[in-house]
């Protein structure tokens, strides 16, 4: 017997009518599931087409860019321009804020087009993250829009692309955690609700091992007393990771370094950029009954950015597990 699934786009107009809320939202993520197609596209054929090198510059981050990284930028800032709903995006491979619409747009992206992009040249999983944040729509209640670059609690919906998997994953604020699945005219199909599991035994630990003598003293104590309590797994790219973690549970990690022999290496303030990586991937596991906190043991969504670049430690996972992890940053 045929099975017919529901699509995203179904999904996300039956949501937008039941809290009966407009259109505009519909075509912002139009364009931006487009965006995610277009870049798996463009990584399949990656190797054919040769744009799976290394592009020959350094981006904002300091990092080598790759080609991949390029063309998901422009990609997506395509797509998010002619919306025409855009207010500014901030990309991770770029370094001032981008103007889009600052007019007539109603949302703020932070976004970044192409996380993991080291696993790029050896064909493994990579991400497409990003966040939304709403213009002030209501000066008369709470003022005119000041253009403020958005703490990730004022975030009304955040998401990932695993990049070939065709999996995409969507966060709706007070709505839930979705995952869709790309069928075989990649279109995305069958909401399924994301919920971490209560039950601690499938709960994965996933953490940069090679770090461990970085991180500082408390956190080396925890991971020493309990890392055998858990299974370890390890990709290198957040939305990978944090994509077992949806379904598995368990905690995902990226301390700060701060006991590097290299005093140059250490990064007191953490690696993971805060707006279009840590909040994304606590914005989600919020909604899938979740929860982040920063190297303070303070809660991630609650950071008012003050740079669109800002960088932070990320605890992210299953609420037992953040809960006790928080006690040990308080001291």
């Amino acid at each position: 017997m045929i099975e017919f699934e529901q699509t995203f786009r179904n999904f996300l107009l039956r949501h937008q009518e039941k809290y009966n809320r407009t259109y505009h939202f519909l075509i912002l993520m139009d364009a931006i599931i487009t965006a995610a197609q277009r870049i798996e596209l463009y990584y399949r054929t990656g190797a054919l087409q040769e744009n799976l090198g290394v592009a020959g510059s350094i981006n904002v981050q300091g990092e080598e860019v790759m080609k991949m990284d390029e063309i998901a930028h422009k990609i997506v800032i395509h797509y998010l321009q002619s919306t025409e709903r855009v207010i500014q995006a901030v990309s991770e491979e770029v370094d001032g804020i981008l103007d889009l619409n600052k007019e007539g747009g109603r949302y703020f992206i932070y976004f970044d087009p192409l996380d993991g992009s080291s696993n790029v040249a050896h064909g493994l999983p990579v991400g497409f993250m990003f966040g939304i944040a709403k213009r002030q729509l209501d000066p008369n209640l709470q003022g005119p829009e000041d253009f403020h670059l958005r703490a990730g609690i004022e975030y009304i919906a955040a998401g990932m692309f695993v990049i070939p998997t065709g999996m995409f994953t969507l966060a709706l604020r007070d709505a839930g955690c979705w995952r869709f699945h790309a069928d075989e005219t990649n279109t995305y199909v069958k909401p399924v609700r994301m919920k971490l599991p209560e039950n601690s035994k499938s709960w994965e630990l996933a953490f940069n091992a090679a770090n461990t003598y970085t991180f500082k003293d408390s956190v080396q104590k925890w991971i020493a007393e309990n890392e055998k309590k858990f299974t370890f797994r390890y990709l290198g790219a957040l939305a990978g990771d944090f994509h077992r973690l949806l379904s598995n549970g368990g905690m995902f990690m990226y301390p700060a370094i701060v006991n590097h022999p290299d005093p140059k290496k250490n990064r007191p303030q953490g690696k993971l950029r805060l707006m279009y990586e840590a909040n994304v991937a606590a914005f989600m596991c919020k909604e899938a009954g979740g929860d982040a906190v920063d190297e303070t043991g303070s809660p991630l969504l609650e950071i008012k950015p003050e740079k669109h670049h800002q960088r932070t430690a990320l605890y992210v996972g299953s609420k037992p597990l953040i809960d006790e992890i928080s006690k040990v940053l308080k001291g």
